[in-house]
């Protein structure tokens, strides 16, 4: 990896102004989130483990587990809005309950399903593609905007997810790990095959999502991984991409992170946590 501590430090934020608890090893952890916590495209996945979850043992929560020595119960599933975090999901039983009065470490990682940040970027890039090649768009679905009120949703899950989990373990250290840069700052380029004024308005729904994010933990007084800033030169347009474009590798994720990706996040989270 290419980056220095210098240049961690000022992106590895605390939300709260005392100082943690340690994190000694077999301290119980509990990782939730959507895909980009997940990890799909990054086999082997987890045994026994839902299919449609793709719980990579690659992910962010089995690097940073392995790294610190920690029992990890890794909640995370690809497609999980909050409401799969809170309620549950169909078949599947509410991340939280994954949680219980010994945890010591919650890692989150969601909000953008809630929004359709990916889906819309799939969907339009779906499109340009098989216009370009002169294939019908039928095949790919059409975006869906999130409103003010789909953000306002967001923004009071996020808080009750954090209240939550104060509630089921008091002790434990909470960490929002917000989203993997995916556009560059500005502009596309090959990988991200997208018309300029979507890129713009897809990089908005990012930076509402950030916000969000980073409030949430503020208010709940728990920490705040910024991996958006951490990845800022890696996106999928970036000389040493952390991020799939589009399409993707085979067997990869479009527009999901790739294995350097999640090992950078979980080095970052192993430099923030005490020890």
């Amino acid at each position: 990896m290419r980056y220095s501590l210098l240049a961690l430090l000022p992106l590895l934020l605390t939300a709260c102004a005392g100082r943690e608890p340690a994190l000694p090893p077999g301290a119980a952890y509990v990782a939730m989130g959507s895909s980009f916590a997940a990890g799909p495209g990054l086999p082997p996945y987890v045994a026994g483990a839902p299919s449609r979850c793709t719980r990579s043992t690659h992910n962010y929560a089995h690097q940073l587990a392995s790294k610190r020595g920690l029992a990890l119960v890794d909640a995370t599933c690809s497609g999980a809005t909050t409401g799969a975090v809170l309620d549950g999901w169909n078949e599947l039983p509410a991340q939280v309950a994954a949680i219980t009065p010994d945890t010591r470490l919650v890692t989150l990682t969601i909000g953008g399903n809630d929004v359709r940040y990916i889906g819309n970027m799939i969907s339009i890039s779906c499109r340009v593609v098989a216009a370009e090649k002169g294939q019908p768009t039928d095949r790919c679905s059409a975006p869906s905007w999130p409103d003010e009120a789909g953000f306002q949703h967001l923004a009071g899950s996020l808080d009750r997810i954090a209240s939550e989990v104060r509630r089921r373990a008091p002790k434990a250290i909470l960490v929002f790990v917000d989203y993997v840069s995916v556009l560059p700052p500005s502009g596309t380029c090959a990988a991200t095959p997208l018309p300029v004024a979507d890129a713009d308005r897809l990089r908005e729904t990012d930076r509402h999502v950030r916000e969000l994010t980073a409030t949430a933990a503020k208010q709940a007084g728990a920490l705040l991984l910024k991996a958006s800033d951490l990845s800022r030169e890696h996106s999928a347009c970036g000389v040493e991409p952390w991020m799939n474009g589009y399409p993707a590798p085979t067997g990869m994720a479009p527009y999901h992170p790739n294995l350097a990706s999640m090992t950078a996040v979980a080095e970052a989270l192993d430099r923030l946590l005490p020890r």
